[in-house]
C-alpha cells in the first residue's frame, strides 16, 4: 500500500504527537508498505529515519507567516519563496519563536483550518503539484486535526481516501481567545466532514471528539499508540541501586504539571521516610519555559532539595532510554485532560511504575496495562502519598513494573499500531467514491 502522512513538523524539538507518527512510518515500512512522511509548516524531528522522505517542508512556516500578515509578500519570486522553505533555515527560525503560544498564532490558526485565503490556497497548490508528479499514494494520511482544511482540495486533485488523526489538539484549541477558539472548532465540524475516517488515540479522545466534533461514531476508529521495543531493554533488577528516584519525562512547562510533581518531591522531603531520595527531570524546554523552571529551582532551592534534584533538557532517544532505566517511578501530573501520554508507555516499557492523574486517558491506560496508580489532580500531597506508596512497597512496585512491561510488549508497541491503521485504511476503500461525491457536491452548494 503507497501511505502518504502528511505530519506538522516542530522544527527542532521532540514532541510526543511527532513521536507517534515518525514510530508509525517506521513501522508501515517495516511492515511491507511505501509510506512518505510529508513534513509541513516545520521539518519533523523524529526518533527513526523514515524511508521515504521529501526534499522540501510544504506549507513552510515562514511563508505562511509572512503571507498571511504582509499579502503583498505573494508578489515575490517564487524562488525566493521556496528558499524560504529551505529546513535549515525553517529549524533555525523555530529555535527564536513560540509556536506553542495559541493566543499570538489565533488568526493564522483560522486560516489554516479554512485554507481558502490566496496565501494557502497558493502554497497547497504547490504540494500538490508536487504529489502529482510522484506516485498517487492509495491513502492519505492527516496526522492533526488542525490540517483538516486540506481535505477538500486534496480529495478535489488526488480523489484518494483520507484519514485523519486526533491525538491532543483540544487543548491548543481550547486556549484560543474564546470568540476565536468557538469559531475554529465551528469550522472543524464542517471540515471534519470531508475525510472518510478519524482515528483517535484513546477511547477518552474519541468520546471528547465524538461530542465536540459532533461526529458519527461509526466513523472513529481508537487505535492506541505504540512504540518501537526493539532498542528497549527489559529492567534490570531493581534490588540495591542506590537512592530511589522519581521522575518526569516530558515539555518542561505548566501545563504539564511539573510544578505538582515539584511540591510532591518537596512534601516527601519534608516527610523524611524515604532517605536519600532524587528527583530527575527531562524533556523538551523550549526557550518559553526557561522562567518556569527557574522559578521551581527556586522553589526547590527555598526547601533545601536543589541539590537532589537535576534537569535534563532536550536529550535524544539514547539518553532518554538511559534515563528511564536509572529510575524508580514516574509521574507527568498534567494539568489537563490527556489524548493519550506517550511518556506513559514509555516508562512501562522499560518496567518503570507511573503515578497519573484521575483525568484524561490515564485511568485507561492504567486500567489496561495494570502499571501504575492514580492520583487526585492537580494536589501535590495526593500525588505524594501514591509515589510513597509506590518507593516503599516494593512488592506493589514490583508488580506494577513487571504488569506494565508485559502490557507494552503485548498490546503497546508500534507494529501492532501500525497493523491496526493499515485496518483502518483498507477498510474505508469502498466508502471513499461515496464521501467524494457528498464533498464535491457540498463543495459547488
Amino acid at each position: 500500500m503507497r501511505i502518504t502522512l502528511l505530519t506538522p513538523g516542530t522544527g527542532h524539538f521532540y514532541c510526543g504527537n511527532c513521536l507517534r507518527d515518525n514510530a508509525l512510518a517506521h513501522a508501515l515500512h517495516r511492515q511491507g508498505h511505501d509510506v512518505s512522511m510529508i513534513p509541513l509548516y516545520l521539518p519533523t524531528y523524529g526518533e527513526f529515519d523514515v524511508t521515504t522522505p521529501t526534499p522540501r517542508v510544504f506549507l513552510g512556516g515562514i511563508n505562511m507567516y509572512l503571507r498571511h500578515k504582509l499579502p503583498a509578500f505573494g508578489r515575490l519570486p517564487g524562488a525566493l519563496r521556496r528558499w524560504l522553505d529551505a529546513p535549515g533555515l525553517l529549524r533555525f527560525s523555530s529555535r527564536r519563536g513560540d509556536m506553542t503560544d495559541a493566543a499570538r498564532h489565533a488568526d493564522l490558526t483560522l486560516a489554516m483550518l479554512r485554507s481558502d485565503d490566496a496565501a494557502h490556497l497558493d502554497e497547497i497548490r504547490v504540494m500538490l503539484r508536487w504529489m502529482r508528479e510522484h506516485d498517487r499514494p492509495d491513502v492519505i494520511n492527516l496526522c492533526n486535526i488542525l490540517l483538516a482544511g486540506l481535505a477538500r482540495p486534496l480529495r478535489e486533485e488526488l480523489d484518494v481516501p483520507l484519514v485523519i488523526t486526533m491525538h491532543g489538539e483540544e487543548a491548543f484549541l481550547d486556549a484560543l481567545p474564546k470568540a476565536k477558539s468557538e469559531e475554529a472548532w465551528s469550522i472543524l465540524r464542517r471540515r471534519i466532514r470531508d475525510l472518510d475516517a478519524c482515528i483517535a488515540v484513546s477511547a477518552y479522545y474519541a468520546r471528547r471528539m465524538i461530542e465536540r466534533l459532533e461526529l458519527d461514531e461509526r466513523r472513529v476508529h481508537i487505535v492506541y499508540n505504540g512504540i518501537h521495543l526493539d532498542d528497549v531493554a527489559p529492567p534490570a533488577a531493581r534490588l540495591d541501586r542506590g537512592a530511589p528516584v522519581i521522575g518526569y519525562l516530558a515539555r518542561m512547562c505548566p501545563e504539564k504539571g511539573l510544578h505538582t510533581l515539584v511540591d510532591a518531591f518537596i512534601e516527601l522531603h519534608r516527610r523524611g521516610t524515604i532517605p536519600g531520595l532524587t528527583l530527575k527531570v527531562a524533556g523538551v524546554q523550549l526557550k518559553p519555559d526557561r522562567r518556569y523552571v527557574g522559578e521551581l529551582r527556586h522553589r526547590l532551592r527555598a526547601a533545601g532539595c536543589l541539590d537532589a534534584a537535576s534537569f535534563l533538557p532536550n536529550i535524544p532517544r539514547e539518553a532518554k532510554l538511559e534515563f528511564l532505566g536509572e529510575l524508580d517511578v514516574l509521574s507527568v501530573p498534567a494539568t489537563y485532560g490527556e489524548a493519550f501520554g506517550l511518556y506513559v508507555i514509555e516508562a512501562m516499557a522499560c518496567g518503570v511504575p507511573v503515578v497519573q492523574p484521575r483525568h484524561g486517558a490515564f485511568p485507561e491506560l492504567i486500567e489496561q496495562t495494570q502499571g501504575g496508580l492514580l492520583c487526585e489532580p492537580d494536589d501535590p500531597r495526593s500525588l505524594a502519598d501514591q509515589l510513597e506508596r509506590v518507593l516503599t512497597d516494593r512488592a506493589l512496585a514490583t508488580r506494577l513494573s513487571e504488569s506494565g512491561r508485559r502490557s507494552v510488549v503485548e498490546r503497546f508497541n508500534a507494529d501492532r499500531m501500525a497493523g491496526e491503521v493499515t485496518a483502518v485504511y483498507t477498510s474505508i476503500f469502498p466508502r471513499s467514491a461515496a464521501v467524494t461525491a457528498t464533498s464535491l457536491a457540498t463543495a459547488r452548494t
